[in-house]
């Protein structure tokens, strides 16, 4: 059965607290064909303390002086109203709405609103929250970035002894550097995951352009997930490192191409070739005249196109018997 994966546009706070801003990130989600339009819920003051540092790629993309996380996230918080509104407005363009929530209180916000629960990256060593997450009764999807394989295997083990089963769990292969190196993608080891794990896998990428999140689709991703913005040229943390529209609309016509060049696995000629079997393979013909009773040979024989008469692979079985008729030269061995 074809395999569709779950592509979940990442508007993240790429809305720079403008609700307008969101809904046209939901336009072009929706507009790219993504089946999931992901935001962020956090109340910023449950997020970071005072003294929480901005991130060096967060420093170089805010246009404020200041070093203060904190300061950064309340302008980019959401209210519950905004939330309601967002919701109403995925409906009306027909795409599912998804949050992460960063903090206990936003997971308690939305755990009716979802269709499963996506744990961001800074969070799979956070006790509390992931033993949260267990009791919602949703299935989970998880980003790993900066985490270590047991780090993860500790994450996926609360999880499950908090109820969750495996067969609802999707572990994304992460890199949180914005824009991630190629050299530290490691795409590999979205494979190890699943093996260690037996989970379904998937990626959540940050590298500039569309390719590698295509290759993890070839590599057995079930989820992709990819930051967008409706311009990159926007101030805020995370523009540089997002896709815009015509990028998302071409990363999602390339996956579901990808989905269906995949295929079933089984090795047999297809039915758009089948018609150029007769043009491309050969047969064996007469290499001279051969009158009958004479003995086919290595001299009178050979092998040309086209492949409507006795395949070549057969070439030990015609050889030495007699001619039962006359053939001209190029005419098609019948035996």
């Amino acid at each position: 059965m074809k395999r569709r994966t779950i592509i979940i546009a990442e508007a993240g706070v790429n809305h720079n607290g403008n609700i307008d801003i969101a809904k046209k990130l939901i336009d072009a989600a929706a507009q790219a064909g993504a089946d999931y339009v992901k935001f962020q819920t956090f109340k910023s003051d449950l997020l970071v303390s005072k003294k929480a540092k901005k991130a060096n790629y967060q420093k170089k993309n805010t246009s404020s002086s200041s070093d203060s996380q904190l300061e950064m996230l309340r302008k980019l918080e959401l209210s519950e109203n905004d939330h309601e509104n967002l919701i109403l407005h995925c409906k009306k363009r027909k795409i599912k709405f998804l949050s992460t929530a960063f903090d206990l209180e936003s997971i308690d916000y939305l755990k009716n609103k979802l269709d499963f629960y996506k744990i961001p990256s800074g969070e799979i060593t956070n006790l509390p929250y992931l033993r949260k997450v267990a009791t919602l009764g949703l299935p989970v999807i998880m980003s790993t970035g900066m985490a270590s394989m047991q780090e993860v295997k500790d994450a996926f083990e609360v999880l499950t002894k908090g109820g969750v089963l495996v067969k609802d769990i999707t572990v994304l292969h992460c890199n949180t550097e914005y824009p991630t190196p190629m050299a530290d993608v490691n795409l590999s080891a979205m494979n190890t995951i699943g093996e260690e794990l037996g989970v379904s896998i998937g990626y959540s990428d940050h590298t500039l352009g569309i390719e590698i999140p295509i290759a993890a689709v070839a590599l057995g991703a079930n989820v992709i997930e990819k930051h967008f913005t409706i311009d990159r040229s926007l101030p805020g943390p995370d523009h540089k490192a997002s896709l815009e529209p015509n990028e998302l609309s071409e990363m999602i016509k390339s996956i579901r191409n990808i989905e269906v060049a995949i295929g079933d696995g089984i090795k047999k000629p297809s039915l758009s070739e089948q018609k150029n079997i007769e043009v491309a393979r050969k047969s064996i013909v007469a290499a001279k005249d051969i009158n009958i009773g004479d003995i086919f040979n290595e001299d009178n024989l050979t092998v040309k196109r086209p492949g409507n008469g006795i395949s070549p692979m057969l070439w030990d079985d015609v050889v030495n018997t007699k001619a039962n008729k006359i053939y001209k030269k190029d005419d098609l061995i019948i035996i």
